[in-house]
């Protein structure tokens, strides 16, 4: 039977393809594109503008440390009140009177009791006081635990970009994987719709019978459906891609040619120990460690220092009589507190156990999840490699089935038959690779392997 169909080359370069031995080569395009991600990322954006703050916060810290310079004034203006009676005429009108007597004039005048106003009128006090701690516990342990802030918001943005490298690797691998199957499907398009014209033309020179026609076409409808099901996972696939770098969602993407499994260097080794969530916790025991002495502060003395240089008068006068300076230093110790400092003391040592717990389960919780992913790269590659088994056997399958009915020998449905299989064989085999990448992934995620910059 004369059976021409020239699309198959195009399936058999496909399946030579997948078949073809491993080359590696970096995926210098997915590098690029987490590059960018890491770059235009929002949430990066977000913690970037908090790792910030709490570096101003740090500063704030340590100027605490630094003479505070203050510029106050005051100004009164007082009638009524509380008064104090000194009796002036009482003490002196009598002497006068004498010395006036003694003297023959009037030199010594007759004064009147006076009636003191306490509140001060019409009287200013300007002053600039600098002020200097010279010893205070609670300073020194907040700057430290400010420093740690720090520490743990770089901490956090570093866990940020872990998570979205992850994301990226994933969404591109799954982007991939779409756009191949897409390939695949189309390929398979074009190879139903031929057998289906051939075998119209057979019908019609009454060579086959009409289900060798029904057949076809349903073939045709059944790889258009699956095609145009490929498509749109491709282009959800795009959007959640490009959505996650930043850029505008329908923006084309490149794609490497990935035909190698990962390395399986992976697969060996359980070293969490890089792993942003427990240097959190790490950083964590150090800041209550901080807080337990600011809360044990108390038994040190507080220390300080401060100089007035400043003006007081009425009437605001202003001359040698009204400038002052004032220096002095005070001291401040915590003698008795009904016991709340304690209590602070003993929720600090309540938390540091709190964290000790926990960290131990997050460790086993971590490492649960490097030992889950590991196992789950090990089944990816051994389905890629049953994969690769299926597509070696099935396209040899397919090609003796064509040249049987070439010579009519085989009917159509096992033709059918073997081309199915070989056009399944193709897609796991693209599925097996770039889920074996993507389980590759998830392990780089789980032990903190991917090198960011």
């Amino acid at each position: 039977m004369n059976f021409q169909i020239k699309k198959n080359s195009l399936l058999l370069l496909i399946g030579a393809a997948l078949l073809a031995a491993p080359s590696v080569k970096a995926q210098s395009k997915l590098d690029d594109y987490i590059r960018e991600g890491l770059t235009s990322s929002q949430s990066i954006k977000q913690q970037n503008f908090v790792l910030e703050k709490n570096v101003y916060a740090l500063k704030e810290a340590k100027s605490m440390f630094l003479p505070d310079v203050t510029f106050s004034t005051t100004y009164t203006k007082a009638d009524g009140g509380r008064t104090i009676d000194f009796p002036t005429g009482d003490l002196f009108n009598g002497v006068y009177s004498t010395l006036n007597k003694l003297t023959g004039s009037n030199a010594f005048p007759q004064l009147q009791n006076q009636r003191i106003q306490l509140n001060p009128d019409n009287f200013y006090d300007a002053k600039i006081r600098t002020s200097l701690p010279i010893l205070n516990a609670e300073l020194i342990y907040n700057k430290r635990i400010k420093v740690q802030q720090v520490d743990m918001q770089k901490t956090e943005v570093l866990l940020y970009k872990r998570e979205l490298v992850k994301e990226i690797k994933t969404a591109y691998y799954n982007y991939s994987k779409a756009v191949y199957a897409t390939g695949i499907y189309e390929s398979s398009l074009k190879l139903v719709e031929e057998g289906q014209r051939i075998n119209t033309k057979l019908y019609d020179n009454s060579k086959v019978n009409r289900t060798v026609v029904l057949r076809s076409q349903n073939e045709v409808s059944r790889i258009n459906a699956s095609l145009i099901g490929a498509k749109k996972t491709a282009e959800s696939a795009r959007y959640y891609f490009n959505f996650l770098i930043n850029r505008p969602l329908t923006d084309s993407i490149l794609l490497d040619d990935i035909k190698e499994l990962p390395g399986r260097e992976q697969l060996l080794g359980t070293n969490i120990s890089g792993r942003e969530e427990l240097s959190k916790l790490r950083i964590a025991k150090d800041i209550n460690g901080n807080l337990t002495g600011m809360a044990k502060s108390y038994l040190i003395p507080k220390v300080g220092t401060f100089l007035d240089l400043g003006s007081q008068a009425f009437d605001w006068k202003f001359n040698n009589q009204s400038r002052y300076y004032l220096l002095g230093v005070s001291l401040e110790w915590n003698l008795f507190s009904s016991g709340k400092n304690n209590y602070r003391v003993k929720q600090t040592i309540a938390d540091r156990e709190a964290l000790a717990a926990q960290t131990d389960y997050v460790q086993q919780q971590l490492l649960a999840e490097l030992k889950v992913r590991q196992a789950g790269m090990q089944s990816a590659i051994a389905q890629y490699e049953a994969a690769q088994s299926q597509l070696k056997t099935s396209l040899t399958y397919y090609g003796d089935m064509l040249k049987l009915y070439k010579q009519g020998l085989a009917i159509y449905i096992e033709l059918l038959d073997a081309q199915n299989q070989w056009i399944n064989a193709q897609l796991n085999t693209n599925i097996a690779l770039y889920d074996t990448w993507i389980a590759y992934t998830a392990i780089e995620r789980a032990n903190a392997s991917f090198t960011i910059q």
